[in-house]
């Protein structure tokens, strides 16, 4: 798990909308999927955003691969695969990117960001830069960065910031 937040969808369609709705900073997805396939929840994807995309897939041939990648994949595993592996390939893809995505709507900037001078968290998004460079974070030191910058001056026992950090976490 790593502290990452995990979003699943049971077909393309629905995780192209949960991907519109609430854009997370990386995908992983299936080239074999109900409703609408890898490639094609990719193809719509780009039209509106440069989001991190690995697929994973039980889909081996290389042309499928090469295919992936042409389109925009980022990486491209084949089944059955390394988790450990997985997460560092996701840790690097997220270093590369910055962990900042467009935004797949248009629209005005989240009203539910935090400002403490150079700090910036957009609470909603989850993303937190510092003298407008992006800071890359586990959910769980997120949250315990918004603990101590909704209250600053305030001191907070370890016990507290746990308790803020895990409480949403299953």
């Amino acid at each position: 798990t790593e502290g990452y937040r995990v979003e699943s969808y049971t077909d393309g369609a629905s995780a192209l909308k949960g991907l519109t709705l609430h854009p997370p900073h990386l995908a992983i997805f299936d080239i074999k999927m109900p409703r609408m396939d890898g490639m094609e929840l990719l193809r719509r994807l780009r039209q509106k955003s440069d989001l991190p995309v690995i697929f994973l897939t039980s889909k081996d041939d290389e042309i499928d691969e090469l295919f992936g990648l042409k389109m925009g994949a980022d990486d491209f595993i084949t089944k059955p695969f390394s988790q450990r592996l997985l997460i560092e390939r996701v840790k690097a893809i997220l270093r590369r990117s910055n962990a900042r995505n467009q935004p797949l709507s248009t629209g005005t900037s989240s009203t539910s960001s935090l400002k403490r001078g150079d700090l910036v968290m957009d609470q909603e998004r989850h993303t937190c830069t510092w003298k407008d460079k992006p800071v890359i974070l586990t959910v769980t030191e997120f949250l315990i960065l918004q603990t101590l910058a909704q209250r600053p001056g305030v001191v907070k026992s370890r016990d507290a910031l746990m308790d803020a950090a895990y409480s949403d976490q299953v």
